[in-house]
């Protein structure tokens, strides 16, 4: 109790409140530290964060450049590495390895977004790789390991 009841701030960390508008002797009378006259020594005056004043903002005055295509298809990409992880790691059935596989070994994010294999590493083991696209090298080396790929819509 004694220890509670002693309890003190620490210096510094409480400050005096600014009292505006309580004449020139405060040191905050007259303009209530708003300036002059103008729009922002009113009351309920904003600017959003991009005006500049009135003059031309700068997202209209630079050029728009490149493009973006509304048809591109975003894709997780898994190497074949994380999946000769995977197999070694997990014991498949029938050595195929699907997309809800990829998923709940957290070798993908997203269930819902596509997949596609890529050719970064070596693939040793005869594996059955389902996913919605395949790079030409993936595609390469898993039928040269003896695999097969499956393309899923």
């Amino acid at each position: 109790m004694d220890v509670l009841s002693n309890l003190k701030y620490a210096s510094g960390s409480i400050k005096k409140r600014k009292r505006v508008g309580r004449g020139v002797g405060s040191g905050h009378g007259k303009t209530s530290c708003r300036g002059s006259n103008g729009q922002k020594s009113r009351a309920g005056a904003k600017y959003r964060s991009w005006f500049e004043g009135g003059q031309m903002p700068l997202q209209r005055r630079i050029p728009k450049r490149g493009f973006t295509s509304p048809f591109r298809k975003e894709y997780q990409t898994v190497n074949l590495t994380a999946i000769e992880k995977l197999a070694s790691r997990v014991k498949l059935d029938d050595n195929k390895i699907t997309i809800e596989i990829l998923h709940s070994n957290r070798v993908v994010g997203n269930k819902n977004l596509p997949i596609k294999i890529l050719g970064d590493g070596e693939m040793k083991s005869k594996l059955t790789v389902e996913a919605n696209a395949f790079s030409k090298t993936a595609q390469e080396k898993i039928e040269a390991a003896g695999g097969k790929i499956t393309i899923v819509e």
